[in-house]
């Protein structure tokens, strides 16, 4: 597919409009992931997406410093130094990151799914995790993924948005895709999220609970790694269906939004480090109104119990 093939910086500066030296420029700043191989600087389609999502938000945001803070429970390697890093994917965290710097803290940013950040979250290689995974049999959100992935550890549940998810389709929606059903359908092609993130989570549960089996789904293992690449693929017709956040389609033409369940974005940290200087500021921000205010300007998400407790565990 387009969106996996290796993209040259010439290539990228096409897409952008803007010279090859401006893209070297933008690597240099951490504005755009990329990769090498051998010599050459390579980009993914994915790349290039998620920098012009970051660029075409109402208003602009400077960059935030970020890491990589993945699980380590397989190799063992153990977090180093005192860092307080914010993981997740929604632009409200590089918001966040933003307000922390102007109080004179650096919270740098890991740009992970939920599933990897309460694990990380649970090793401590990161401080705030971010989630957004629907339990089937409790029909809630977070809570019961904290107990299983994160045992015996007391935290707190702070929500920072609630968020529409659904089906992206054509503008038209030609294949008239309603519900989780109708991915089973012949000639339905279908492009899925990579295992672990809220999205998927999402679909699988849904599927089990109306015992459908993903092998009736044409497309169910082609995972793509981001909302915008997949929203981009499904408007340019290389898959019927996907599923993501409503948020995406006010950044993609030709592209229309299937409303299917409300979903509740929440804020988990370790109880053990409420009295950092950090911790206390973050929720001094989350409760102002000119942090409202800031979100008020970024559509698509309902911001009604933002920096409310939801639960102590």
């Amino acid at each position: 597919m387009e969106q996996d093939r290796a993209l040259s910086a010439v290539e990228v500066a096409k897409l952008l409009h803007v010279s090859k030296n401006t893209v070297y420029e933008m690597i240099r700043r951490g504005e755009i992931n990329s990769y090498k191989v051998g010599r050459k600087i390579r980009f993914t389609r994915q790349d290039v997406d998620d920098y012009i999502a970051r660029s075409r938000h109402e208003k602009q945001f400077p960059p935030v410093a970020s890491v990589s803070a993945q699980s380590t429970l397989l190799n063992g390697s153990p977090p180093q130094g005192r860092e307080f890093i914010l993981s997740g994917q929604d632009v409200i965290l590089d918001i966040l990151s933003n307000y922390l710097r102007q109080y004179g803290y650096q919270a740098l940013r890991a740009y992970v799914g939920s599933f990897e950040s309460l694990l990380s979250l649970y090793q401590d290689n990161v401080q705030a995790a971010t989630s957004h995974l629907w339990d089937g049999d409790s029909g809630d959100y977070n809570i019961p993924y904290v107990r299983r992935l994160a045992p015996g550890t007391h935290v707190v549940v702070i929500n920072l948005s609630y968020r529409m998810q659904g089906f992206y389709v054509q503008k038209g929606n030609p294949k008239q895709i309603c519900g989780w059903e109708d991915l089973t359908r012949k000639g339905v092609r279908f492009l899925n999220r990579r295992k672990g993130s809220g999205s998927r989570i999402l679909l699988d549960e849904k599927l089990m609970k109306l015992q459908i089996d993903p092998l009736f789904i044409q497309g169910y293992e082609t995972e793509i790694g981001s909302h915008l690449t997949l929203a981009n693929a499904v408007a340019k017709g290389e898959a019927d269906v996907g599923l993501g956040t409503e948020r995406v389609t006010r950044q993609v033409d030709n592209l229309e939004f299937v409303p299917l369940q409300e979903e509740r974005y929440d804020l988990i940290i370790k109880r053990s480090i409420l009295d950092y200087p950090e911790v206390r500021t973050m929720f001094q921000i989350l409760n102002s109104s000119e942090f409202r205010a800031e979100l008020s300007g970024i559509s698509g998400n309902d911001y009604r119990d933002l920096g409310q407790v939801i639960a102590e565990i």
